[in-house]
């Protein structure tokens, strides 16, 4: 058996998440006064009591992701159950970063902030959009992309077989939709989010996100780490930096991380953090691996006995 943890990026975030491991772990609680003392709110109040439109602000939800599903982590560790990798999907990078090692979780949650800010002023509110491309192959769908004549579009992210994001100019990314479904997509539906994330429209972006990355210690990775831009094992510590500079801008290839992951001989993998959006795109992947996840003290006594059971 080998094991993944994989991590959740944005829109998995939900208002309670974390607080059941909080309630109940004395090591979740002492995450959260960690992520207290780097930030100017409770992130605790916020992630377990929202409102929900004050959780969905970038650069809220992005340390509170981080610090639920970095939770998680540490609750199933605290089990006794180790991974052999760890990968994240976007935002989710920064929280297997954590579990590998590599960055300190006070300074994930600085990161994740500022990262979110920096998205947030990237471009103006109402140029940009992102779509879901349902039952469309990938190729097909760059080609589409490729031909768009109204502005720049992109695949942001690679999801699973049958799941592609794109990203890039409104008029461009609703253009590319409507040919997409011209050409046999099931659905094309625009997201509700206001930053064109993994796409060029963000390389201004990266370049200031790189200069707080030159302000944080960025170690080399313990746990072996697949990252999203280039779907390979990256342990040292200055191809890490470059890899999270380069993933605002580039694709999230997500679907080629876990074929990488399945490759290199993981069998199980366990979502860290709420909700099991990633377990669904991995079972379309590859429906032969096992699935498990931790959220919440029921889930974590779950999953902790199936995998003692299976060892």
């Amino acid at each position: 058996m080998k094991i993944a943890f994989v991590f959740p990026g944005q829109g998995s975030q939900s208002v309670g998440m974390g607080k059941d491991l909080f309630e109940n772990l004395e090591a979740v609680k002492s995450l959260y006064s960690v992520a207290y003392e780097m930030l100017d709110y409770d992130l605790a109040e916020l992630s377990f009591d929202g409102p929900a439109e004050e959780l969905n602000k970038t650069s809220k939800t992005q340390p509170c992701l981080l610090t639920a599903s970095v939770a998680a982590h540490v609750a199933l560790v605290g089990k006794g159950i180790m991974p052999d990798a760890v990968a994240g999907h976007s935002l989710g990078e920064y929280s297997a970063l954590v579990a590998a090692g590599s960055i300190a979780f006070r300074d994930a949650v600085r990161l994740t902030e500022q990262r979110g800010m920096i998205m947030q002023d990237a471009v103006p509110e109402g140029k940009g959009l992102m779509a879901a491309i349902l039952g469309l192959d990938r190729k097909i769908l760059d080609e589409i992309c490729a031909n768009i004549t109204s502005g720049y579009v992109a695949a942001a992210n690679y999801n699973c077989p049958g799941q592609i994001v794109i990203s890039g100019e409104r008029e461009a990314v609703e253009e590319a939709m409507a040919r997409a479904k011209d050409v046999g997509a099931k659905r094309a539906l625009p997201l509700s989010v206001s930053v064109p994330s993994h796409s060029k429209l963000m390389l201004e972006a990266g370049l200031k996100f790189s200069k707080v990355l030159d302000t944080t210690t960025i170690r080399n990775a313990s746990v072996s780490f697949v990252n999203n831009t280039d779907a390979k094992f990256v342990s040292n510590a200055d191809e890490i930096k470059d890899s999270l500079v380069r993933q605002m801008s580039q694709s999230v290839l997500w679907e080629d991380c876990v074929s990488e992951l399945i490759k290199s001989g993981v069998d199980v993998f366990i979502e860290m953090g709420p909700g099991k959006v990633l377990s669904g795109l991995i079972k379309r992947i590859d429906s032969s691996v096992k699935l498990f996840n931790v959220e919440n003290m029921e889930s974590l006594e779950n999953t902790a006995a199936d995998i003692n059971s299976l060892k």
